[in-house]
């Protein structure tokens, strides 16, 4: 139970990602199957369904812009501030930071992750590896969108007899383009709201919130 309850934050946003897929597989079949008795095509089962490109297409277009908003979100912070939010370092504390305030170097302690405890080319890897990861997510998902957009892409021009659109044009074409767009946006402005919202709403409890009674001014930290 101490577990359950010391992981319970990526355990429930897991159980919830479930949720959402199979709900996003069911209304995107019901959708899909329509649209293909519209065209006089006969319909397809669940399983199909889920392995096809056009469920894949739907979930790395969201998955990419996700990852982008959190590559870019990690990235930036490290430079960019907002005063008074609980979503920014403050002001004054802009940059990477001392190895002392790092613990790096001199100031690596017995547990530290074993890359900072060896120094050199793994400590400065491994002080990036979070935006590196995440930013590899990014890339890897967005290349996903781009090859199963395409092919999801094809299959509706062939329905009206067009011909198919190679990689290279696709990521061309303003399906790709319309896709990825209207996803960034909506995490760039969910970010963006999130570090206003902060500086002067709160949440009871929240880490992602100052106190309750934190003048708009201050700046956590």
């Amino acid at each position: 139970m101490r577990a359950l309850r010391d992981n319970s934050l990526p355990l429930v946003f897991g159980l919830l990602l479930l949720v959402t897929l199979v709900g996003q597989a069911l209304v995107g079949l019901a959708g899909y199957n329509e649209a293909a008795r519209t065209d006089g095509l006969a319909g397809i089962d669940l399983w199909r369904y889920v392995t096809s490109s056009s469920f894949a297409v739907d979930v790395a277009e969201n998955w990419q812009s996700e990852y982008l908003q959190f590559t870019l979100y990690i990235l930036l912070t490290v430079w960019l501030v907002q005063r008074g939010s609980s979503e920014s370092k403050k002001p004054e504390q802009a940059g990477l930071g001392s190895e002392q305030q790092q613990r790096m170097g001199a100031f690596a302690e017995p547990g530290s992750p074993w890359p900072v405890r060896v120094g050199g080319l793994w400590a400065g890897l491994y002080s990036a590896s979070l935006t590196l990861a995440m930013g590899t997510v990014f890339l890897l998902s967005w290349a996903a969108q781009a090859v199963t957009g395409r092919v999801a892409f094809n299959e509706q021009r062939l329905r009206d007899l067009l011909d198919p659109l190679s990689l290279g044009e696709y990521l061309q074409h303003p399906d790709f383009w319309s896709r990825t767009f209207q996803n960034w946006q909506s995490e760039l402005l969910a970010v963006g709201s999130m570090a206003i919202f902060a500086v002067f709403l709160r949440q009871r409890g929240s880490p992602e919130s100052k106190a309750v009674g934190a003048p708009h001014e201050e700046t956590p930290g």
